[in-house]
């Protein structure tokens, strides 16, 4: 580890390294934390949406437009996710280097499996992906899986960088698999602990930590959910209890906190994404704070 970090710190101390810092366009926040991880002071990075935000439904606002269009590089989700507004941001940029299959244009969804992959693809359905499920961070497996294919582009794209991205990686992925083993052994109290989840956000994260998701708010991905449908759902935990309702913090927190109130579980809203309640400013933080909600109602 010391070796890296003094690596690290020859390669900023370099004159090589006084060129204009590469522009990162990062659609959701934990891809801008990424890339701030892997890249320091030698990449930009703008972040199109918050943790406050749905990242489904985001307006193509021109302010984002002038972004993509400065951007050399443009880190989303994928998967369809962003396929409301990202298409239209692309398109109005004019810029060559960011669209689909150009090295600026990288989708971290393409570097991890997907789960949730549905067998009819159908609107009736409601807001079906068809690749599979999109919420990938909520792995910290994942954003291993994608900070390294990252470090891999940045290092495409900004070749007189590329020694900086690798070491920067190294250093980041050492501290990274050793969080990973400290978030799964706090995390054993809460194998097999059913949940209630508002939406499908969470399904990368009961699937890691062995948790059981015994019923979901909406009808139908997207569709929310009425006071019948949601009766319908206290009916059923009744012979299937839960622990908690889990929701995003970006999420209306009507229906959970309805149900919570009906079946006496606790409503729990979870940071979702860097930035999504205090304490997660960053991808550790992240987890940190997640793990710990958590293990607050496993108890």
């Amino acid at each position: 580890m010391k070796s890296i970090r003094l690596v690290l710190t020859l390669l900023a101390a370099l004159p090589a390294l006084a060129h204009a810092a590469l522009n990162v366009f990062a659609c959701e926040p934990e891809w801008g934390a990424l890339a701030r991880e892997l890249g320091g002071d030698s990449v930009k990075v703008y972040t199109a949406t918050t943790a406050m935000q749905d990242p489904h439904r985001i307006e193509a606002r021109p302010s984002l437009i002038a972004q993509m269009r400065r951007a050399n590089l443009v880190v989303c989700t994928g998967a369809e996710l962003e396929i409301g507004w990202l298409p239209l941001l692309q398109r109005e940029s004019g810029n060559a280097d960011i669209q689909p299959g150009r090295p600026g244009n990288f989708e971290a969804a393409r570097y991890v499996a997907l789960l949730d992959r549905p067998t009819l693809i159908d609107r009736s359905q409601g807001d079906v992906h068809a690749s599979g499920n999109p919420h990938i961070q909520t792995d910290p497996r994942n954003i291993a899986r994608v900070g390294e294919a990252l470090a891999k582009r940045l290092a495409e794209i900004d070749p007189g960088n590329a020694a900086l991205y690798q070491a920067r990686w190294k250093d980041f992925s050492a501290r990274w698999d050793a969080a990973i083993t400290r978030w799964q052994a706090q995390g054993a109290p809460l194998k097999g602990m059913p949940v209630v989840v508002q939406h499908k956000s969470f399904t990368y994260l009961i699937n890691w930590l062995g948790m059981r998701e015994v019923a979901t708010l909406e009808p139908k991905p997207g569709i929310e959910p009425s006071v019948g449908y949601l009766a319908e759902v206290a009916a059923h935990l009744k012979s299937t209890p839960a622990k908690a309702v889990l929701r995003a913090t970006y999420q209306n927190p009507r229906a959970s906190e309805w149900l919570a109130e009906r079946v006496d579980i606790p409503a729990v809203a979870l940071p979702f994404t860097v930035g999504g309640t205090p304490g997660t400013d960053d991808l550790f933080g992240l987890f940190d704070v997640t793990l710990a909600d958590l293990l607050k109602v496993a108890r």
